[in-house]
């Protein structure tokens, strides 16, 4: 069904000697990262025998946006993608119902990927539009209907609208208060909000996060999750990556279906609810965008950003050599 463990990629050590001079233990980096590669090898050379035990199968794809589909950059709103990126992208759309699921609001990442042919889903899940509902998650209250300039009816999945309130006031304390951290941003991403510390000097790192963890104190329908020097500010509700898939499968027609494949590629933490899904389903791709051992529930990975760029474009030309449009 595509989820069995996979074996080690031939090429695990010449993977690892980057990591190896970067961090000056040579040995040691290596023997871990080895090790790792042997339980999430990478996805590229384990790419036949993947598609050997698709076949038959409907492959959907989804991605994560930042340090995926684009580079991990210093300024977050300069996280651009690159032209060749969303060709690769639009490839792959072309073939397989595609979703972008990102941290970013829905407005940011559909701006960064100016793509027409996938769904977006923004704010880890929370917002998501579609051209057509879930049967599933058939809740009046969470959608609403709206229609395109094109005329096409367009639904609008937002389980956490309830709390927009509370967020923008969070968002306004938060301004204020950091003010004293040099480096430190905060972004409003709808639904949630992101607190970015890339830029911040180390010895004002743990300041910064005492001071959010005080602000979120006092909004107890809110929780903290970290992810790549950002802390992510969310509601207290049971929505996450993982449940947006499944949202996104119904959406897709896969319901009630069992020729199906998820194929899910993402970096951040937040996506470790996606890969806990697909491993429940007991089938599917659940690839980890890693060039370090790290815990994850997924079971492929692939290094970079130009090794997923080179994954797509690979995945693409399969699909375009059995001679299906």
């Amino acid at each position: 069904m595509g989820i069995r463990s996979p074996s080690q990629p031939s090429d695990a050590d010449s993977i690892s000697k980057e990591i190896c001079h970067e961090n000056g233990e040579p040995a040691a980096i290596l023997d871990s990262y080895s090790a790792w590669l042997a339980k999430h090898p990478s996805a590229l050379d384990t790419f036949d025998r993947m598609i050997a035990a698709a076949k038959g199968k409907k492959i959907v794809v989804f991605l994560d946006y930042d340090g995926t589909l684009s580079p991990i950059v210093e300024d977050p709103d300069k996280a651009f993608m690159s032209d060749t990126m969303r060709m690769a992208v639009h490839e792959v759309a072309h073939f397989f119902p595609t979703a972008i699921v990102s941290g970013r609001c829905l407005d940011k990442v559909s701006r960064f990927v100016q793509l027409k042919n996938v769904v977006y889903a923004g704010s880890h899940g929370m917002d998501i539009s579609t051209p057509a509902g879930s049967l599933k998650q058939n809740n009046p209250k969470h959608e609403t209907r709206t229609v395109d300039e094109q005329g096409n009816e367009v639904v609008h999945f937002q389980p956490a609208q309830e709390f927009l309130p509370q967020i923008q006031e969070m968002i306004q304390v938060l301004e204020e208060k950091i003010k004293t951290i040099k480096g430190a941003t905060v972004e409003d991403n709808k639904f949630c909000i992101s607190v970015h510390f890339r830029r911040v000097d180390e010895d004002d790192i743990n300041t910064l996060q005492e001071m959010v963890n005080s602000i979120v104190e006092a909004y107890p329908n809110f929780r903290i999750s970290g992810g790549k020097k950002v802390m992510e500010i969310r509601p207290c509700i049971d929505w996450d990556k993982g449940r947006a898939l499944e949202y996104l499968l119904d959406t897709f027609g896969f319901n009630n279906a069992s020729d199906f494949l998820p194929l899910y590629i993402g970096d951040d933490k937040t996506d470790e609810d996606a890969f806990k899904v697909i491993r429940h389903m007991g089938r599917g791709y659940p690839i980890i965008v890693s060039s370090v051992p790290r815990e994850t529930k997924a079971l492929y990975s692939l290094r970079d950003p130009d090794e997923v760029m080179s994954f797509l474009r690979r995945l693409a030309r399969w699909k375009k050599s059995l001679g299906i449009p």
